[in-house]
Parts: structure tokens; sequence; C-alpha cells
């Protein structure tokens, strides 16, 4: 795993890098940096909003939300997992936030947008990663802010930390139960349309009142939001969904949207909630007490993701070795795999275990301004990752989440229409 900005001086915030397009909402500072590569086809942005705090200022917003001392033991040794800095935004109410929140997003699709060389009105799909979103119209809100057509379909997917590729997947793979299960199959739909898929969260606000400090310590805001077209600037070559439940409560989190089966059995609720609108929504093993978050320290999270985690992704190298010699291309290879950023050490670990399993991938670490930002991850990674891709490429996207959830695959990137 190439360990690229692990050595970033504390000091460097997002903020300050040259690329950045500041702006400000509501005297909230938002940063955000387009990226396109034509080569292929895809192009979005990239950013967070809030005060930035580096790993010497952290504890003390940290003691401030838990009302007390950070004791010693349970401070995090933040650059050894992967961040020196991470976004949050203080002392706002619930209405504020979604404000906020609405107004955030509506300037990342429109950013986006303009970095395809679209208008809003030839968007005709948008699906968004939200962990806890503010509000159940949350993507429809902020799509009709952005100017998007009121009838452009619109798919909200609630997988915590996986929600952003469980929405890519759902756009390329038409063998997902998710889309046998909906009355009409989103890859086979949005096959050559223009769309948008991201991953937007404002996980300072929902992790603002936990007495979690791990919590606290790794989770901040984000965004990342890709354009494409699938089939033309992605296309489909082997993958799996898996989930299987959480059933020690390593990792709870409160689901605040709704869930109709609640039964471990069933995970993943499909419903079109409106003529253009879908939201695939996963259970969760919520907080007792009434809390946001619960989390194990981390090395619960590397048992929670790695095993599962390494599975997954062997079986589907298998598969894509097996579509490879299909195609009659056994000689390529995977050029990079996009994996979600919960720490370093979990992708560090699934590394060195597929590694034991002859299975050698390149996993950049590419987040270390921004903390754990659950679904934003995966899309950030991929355009940080995207001036180095050309047409051609084999292109390996790894989500996973709190559930548990895994979306991974394979994709080989083409080009501009």
């Amino acid at each position: 795993m190439t360990d690229n900005n692990l050595d970033t001086p504390a000091s460097i915030s997002f903020f300050d890098r040259p690329q950045v397009q500041r702006e400000t909402v509501n005297g909230i500072p938002l940063g955000m940096e387009p990226v396109s590569n034509r080569e292929v086809g895809i192009a979005g942005v990239y950013g967070t909003w809030g005060d930035s705090y580096n790993n010497q200022a952290l504890p003390e917003l940290v003691e401030q939300r838990l009302g007390g001392t950070l004791p010693d033991n349970e401070r995090l040794n933040l650059a050894e997992l992967g961040f020196v800095n991470r976004h949050h935004v203080t002392g706002l109410s619930l209405e504020e936030n979604r404000k906020l929140e609405v107004e955030v997003g509506a300037r990342f699709l429109r950013a986006a947008v303009k970095a395809c060389g679209w208008l809003p009105e030839e968007v005709q799909a948008v699906l968004l990663g939200v962990s806890a979103p503010l509000g159940l119209d949350f993507t429809e809100a902020v799509a009709r802010q952005a100017g998007i057509p009121d009838g452009a379909l619109k798919v909200t997917i609630h997988k915590a930390c996986d929600s952003s590729v469980s929405g890519l997947h759902l756009a390329l793979n038409p063998e997902l139960q998710e889309n046998k299960d909906l009355p009409f199959n989103l890859a086979e739909l949005l096959n050559g349309k223009k769309i948008l898929v991201g991953g937007m969260e404002g996980l300072s606000r929902f992790v603002e009142s936990s007495k979690d400090s791990n919590a606290l310590q790794l989770f901040g805001n984000a965004a990342g939001v890709i354009g494409l077209i699938p089939g033309q600037a992605m296309r489909f070559i082997a993958g799996k969904a898996h989930q299987v439940f959480d059933t020690e409560g390593v990792l709870q989190v409160r689901m605040l949207y709704p869930h109709q089966h609640r039964s471990q059995d069933d995970l993943i609720d499909v419903k079109q909630t409106g003529e253009h609108s879908v939201r695939i929504a996963g259970l969760q093993y919520e907080p007792q007490d009434g809390a946001n978050i619960k989390m194990a320290g981390p090395m619960g999270m590397v048992k929670l993701f790695v095993r599962s985690g390494v599975q997954v992704v062997q079986g589907v190298y298998q598969a894509y070795q097996e579509r490879l010699k299909e195609m009659g291309s056994s000689g390529k290879t995977i050029a990079v795999a996009i994996v979600h950023h919960a720490n370093y050490k979990i992708n560090r670990l699934k590394e060195k275990n597929l590694q034991k399993e002859g299975i050698s991938l390149n996993m950049p670490w590419l987040l270390s301004e921004f903390g754990n930002v659950s679904a934003a991850s995966n899309m950030i990674a991929l355009l940080r990752q995207l001036p180095e891709l050309h047409p051609g490429d084999h292109v390996m996207i790894d989500g996973f989440g709190a559930g548990t959830y895994y979306d991974t695959f394979v994709v080989e990137l083409g080009g501009a229409a």
C-alpha cells in the first residue's frame, strides 16, 4: 500500500491546497476541488466544510463535546491511523444544519456538473450515499436546489460508509439483488445516461452529541461527487454485494431513516418512495440508549471489517479472473483499488491478508486531510486517483461500512462519448 500523505505536516489543511476553491455558506468555510479526466470520461468534485482541526487542536474540541477531559488511554494516534485533519461545524440547531447541508450539497452537485462540462438540466439521475440524513427528502432537496430537473431519478442509499459505492454498484451491475427488487433495473435504466454519484456526510453534526471518544476523534464532514455515463466511462466486469449483520454491535449506529423489516435476515430495505425517487436502506445495530453512535476501538474495527472484507475481495478477484478468460484478456491486471478509508491500519491489514492469498493490489492511501468521512471516502479517493487513470484501465472499487455492508466490484474505464 502506498503511504502517500501520511507524512504530511499536521498544520497542512485541505483548505490550504492551491487547487481548492474556497467559499463560505452562512459564515461556514467550504472548500471544493474539481477534478476532470476527459480521456477517461469521468469528472467531479470533492471537498469539505467547517473549521479544520489538526491532530493537535482536535482534543480541545473533543473535550468540549464530551463535557470533560479526554483520558490519555482514549487518545487515538490519529497520524498512525492515517489522518492529520478533519472538519467540524459547531453550535448549529438541527434546522440550521439542514439548511447548511442542503446548500452545501447543492453546491457540490453544481460543481460536479460544471466539472463534467454538462448543464444541470442534462443530469438524468442523482445517486447519493448519506449515512445520517437530516430529512428523508435530502437527495431531492439537494438536487432541486442545484437546478437538476424534478424528473431526474433520485436514489438515496443508507448503508453507512458503503453507501456511495453501493450507489455506483447499483448503476453498473444489473445482477444486484436490489436492482431485481425494484420495479425497474437501475443499471439497465441508467446505461448511457448522464448521472451523478456521490457521498455527502455531515458527520460533525451526527457525532456532536456523542460521548464516544473514538467517533469524536475519527469522523468529520466531507463530500465527493463524480459524473459519468455508465457503459461508456465505466463498464462493469465483475463484483458482488455482501451483508452480514453485526450481531455483537461492534459498531452501533442510529438509523435516521426508516427500515421496514428490522430483521437480521432481511437487512436491505428497497423501496420506490416516489415517481422519481428510490431509497435503499440498510439495517443497523442501534445503540440502546438512544446515542447516535457507539464503536469499539481501532482493533474492534479491524476485527469487524478485515475478515469479511478480505473474503469479499478475494471472491470478486476470482470472479474477475474468470471473466478475463471469457473476454480473452487473461494478461490484464487491476491498475488500482479504490478502498474505503476507515483507517490506515484496516486497509494495510487487508492488503497483507490478500497478499497471503496471492492477491497483490495497489491500494493507495489518499484521504489524510479528512478523517473518516464515511460514504464520501471512496468518491474522494477515486477523484484523487483519477488523473493517473487511462482508458482501458481496470479499477477495483471496494466499499464497506457498519451494518455490515460490502460492495466490491471491478470496472473497465472507457472514455467520453
